[in-house]
């Protein structure tokens, strides 16, 4: 074979490998808009241990602590992991005991998922959030602002790994540019609306 023949071959395979690799579907990545669900204070689980009824345990309430107690896997901190995590740390620490433990972590209610509202509102108070929830959204389950609001005076406080951070919200701005300037709150926020 010559050596044009020989290079004309493998150019010709190389560009059907190409196309089939262009017309391959891509692997589909995982939804990354909505982080995993982390469990937090107040949030009811079960742990089922299969085949081990003894050891099953449901309603397990995550106490104020961030911690869970379990049969023979005795304390754990549940706080800030998610229900893959922890059944992964009970099945570690059930080696001890059992041979390759089979768990499963169901979250039943999710109920650490607060934020507060507090200062010039109708209704101060701290408020269960599903989903996301922004500064206007808050005063509104707050039941609006008193009279002696500054709507352009609205802290949002919130802990960081860094250390708390205070956040100056203008509603009067936010409400005049509309959605470019939507302002999502975290759980466990806390928004306080100055007074005169």
């Amino acid at each position: 074979m010559s050596r044009l023949a020989c290079g004309a071959t493998l150019l010709i395979a190389g560009l059907a490998l190409t196309a089939q690799a262009a017309d391959a579907p891509k692997p589909s990545s995982p939804i990354t808009s909505v982080a995993e669900y982390r469990l937090g204070p107040e949030d009811v689980i079960d742990v089922f241990v299969w085949k081990e009824p003894d050891l099953t345990t449901n309603g397990i309430v995550v106490r104020t602590d961030g911690k869970i107690s379990l049969p023979l896997a005795n304390e754990l901190d549940a706080s800030g992991k998610t229900a893959a995590e922890l059944q992964k740390e009970i099945a570690e620490r059930l080696r001890r005991y059992i041979t390759d433990p089979v768990v499963n972590v169901m979250v039943k209610q999710i109920n650490s998922l607060k934020i507060s509202v507090l200062g010039e509102v109708r209704k101060p108070d701290v408020y269960r959030i599903k989903n996301q929830v922004t500064v206007l959204d808050a005063i509104a389950m707050a039941g609006g602002f008193t009279d002696l609001a500054r709507p352009n005076r609205v802290i949002v406080l919130r802990n960081t790994a860094a250390g708390p951070q205070r956040i100056k919200v203008d509603i009067k701005q936010v409400v005049g540019e509309g959605h470019s300037s939507v302002f999502y709150l975290q759980p466990l926020d806390t928004v306080y609306v100055e007074g005169r």
